[in-house]
C-alpha cells in the first residue's frame, strides 16, 4: 500500500526509502501470484462449459453444417447431433485435453504456461505464441502512435485550457473533445471509411499496408503504412482526448489556486515560474497514475475498429478466437494481458512515488 505522509509520528525508526521500496515491490509481486491464479482458474473453468468447441465444430463440418453458433442454439434434429463413434470421440477428447478432470487439466495447463508453452491454436494449428507474436507488430505500432499523440497533445492542451479557463479557447476545445468522446470510435471509423475511402477514394479502404509493400524501399513502405493508418488513428484518437485533457486541466487549476502558489507569488516569484515550475510539477502527479497503462500497447487495439478497417491486430485476433472457440488462443491472450495489467499497475504506483517525494511505502 502506498500512503502520502510528511514525517513519521511514531518513535520507531523508519526503514530507508530504498528498503521500503524493495519490500513493497516484493509484496506486490507475491500478490500477483494468487491474482493470476484466480483470473486464469475462473476463465479456464468457464471455458470448459462453453458449447461449440472443436469437437462440436467437427460434427458440423462432417454434417455440412455452419459455425460454432449453431451448436449451442441448433435444433435437436439438426446437424449438431451427428454421432461420432465412441472410440474416435475418446481419441478426440484425449487429443484436445478434454478427457481429464478439471483440476488435472488446469494443473497441466498451468505447468505448460510456466514453461512458456501456451499450447497450439485449434484454428491455425500453430503455437499460440507464434500466432500472437505475428499480430503484435501491428498492435504495438497503433499503440505507440496513439499514446504519442494522446500524451503529446492532451498535456499541452490541458495546460492551455487551465491557463485560458472560461475563455473562448477553453470553451471551443471543450466542445470539440467532448463531441469526439461521445462518438464511438468504430462508428466514426465506419463513417470515415464510407465517406473518404469508398465515396471519394482518398484513403485505402482497410488493411495495414498495400499488397506487395514488402518489396518497397523502407521509406516508401513507411509512407504506405502511414497512408493506411490515417483513418484508423482518427477513430482511435477521437475518444481518447477528453479524459486525459480534462485531468490535466483540472489538476493544474487546483494547484494554481493552492496556498503555496499564492505564497510564492506574494513573495515576488513571477507568475510564469510559479505556474510552469511549481504548480505544473505537482499537476503531473495524477498523470503518473496512468503511466503503467502504456504497457498495454503490446495488446492495444479495439477489435471493432480493427474489424472496420480489416487491421490484423491482437484485438481482432482475440475476438475471432472467442468466436471460433479457439480456447488456447483465448487463454494465451488472457495470460499476457493479465500479466501486463498487474505489472502496469505496479509501474503506475512506482511512478507516483517517484514524482511525489511525500509518498512512502507501507
Amino acid at each position: 500500500m502506498i500512503k502520502e505522509t510528511h514525517e513519521a509520528d511514531c518513535g520507531e525508526p523508519l526503514k530507508s526509502r530504498g528498503e521500503a521500496l524493495r519490500d513493497y515491490v516484493l509484496r506486490r509481486l507475491l500478490l500477483m501470484i494468487p491474482t493470476f491464479l484466480g483470473i486464469t482458474l475462473v476463465t479456464f473453468t468457464l471455458i470448459q462449459f462453453v458449447p461449440g468447441g472443436p469437437i462440436d465444430q467437427l460434427r458440423l463440418q462432417l454434417a455440412g453444417g455452419g459455425g460454432a453458433g449453431e451448436v449451442a442454439g441448433g435444433s435437436s434434429r439438426g446437424p449438431a447431433q451427428l454421432v461420432i463413434p465412441d472410440d474416435q470421440l475418446e481419441l478426440l477428447n484425449e487429443y484436445y485435453g478434454f478427457d481429464q478432470p478439471l483440476p488435472v487439466a488446469y494443473g497441466a495447463w498451468l505447468w505448460d504456461t510456466l514453461r512458456l508453452d501456451l499450447g497450439d491454436s485449434f484454428r491455425y494449428n500453430e503455437p499460440v505464441i507464434r500466432v500472437i507474436v505475428d499480430r503484435l507488430p501491428v498492435s504495438i505500432y497503433y499503440g505507440l502512435v496513439t499514446a504519442f499523440f494522446v500524451y503529446g497533445i492532451c498535456i499541452p492542451l490541458g495546460i492551455l485550457k487551465a491557463i485560458k479557463h472560461r475563455t473562448v479557447v477553453d470553451n471551443a476545445t471543450s466542445v470539440l473533445i467532448f463531441v469526439g468522446y461521445a462518438i464511438p470510435g468504430f462508428a466514426l471509423g465506419a463513417v470515415l471509411s464510407n465517406l473518404l475511402a469508398v465515396r471519394y477514394q482518398i484513403f485505402p479502404l482497410g488493411g495495414f499496408e498495400s499488397a506487395g509493400a514488402d518489396a518497397l524501399p523502407l521509406f516508401q513502405r513507411a509512407l504506405d503504412v502511414g497512408y493506411h493508418s490515417v483513418l484508423p488513428l482518427i477513430a482511435y484518437l477521437a475518444g481518447s482526448f477528453a479524459v486525459t485533457t480534462m485531468l490535466m486541466k483540472n489538476s493544474l487549476i487546483e494547484n494554481m489556486s493552492a496556498d503555496y502558489v499564492r505564497t510564492a507569488l506574494a513573495k515576488g516569484l513571477s507568475w510564469r515560474r510559479a505556474v510552469f515550475v511549481h504548480a505544473l510539477r505537482n499537476s503531473l502527479i495524477p498523470m503518473a497514475t496512468s503511466i503503467g497503462t502504456l504497457l498495454g500497447i503490446f495488446l492495444a487495439g479495439s477489435f471493432l475498429i480493427e474489424r472496420v478497417f480489416s487491421i490484423p491486430g491482437v484485438g481482432l485476433l482475440s475476438f475471432e478466437a472467442i468466436q471460433a472457440r479457439d480456447f488456447p488462443v483465448v487463454m494465451g491472450f488472457l495470460v499476457i494481458s493479465s500479466v501486463l495489467l498487474m505489472v502496469g499497475n505496479l509501474v503506475s504506483d512506482l511512478a507516483v512515488a517517484f514524482v511525489d517525494p511525500r509518498v512512502r511505502f507501507e
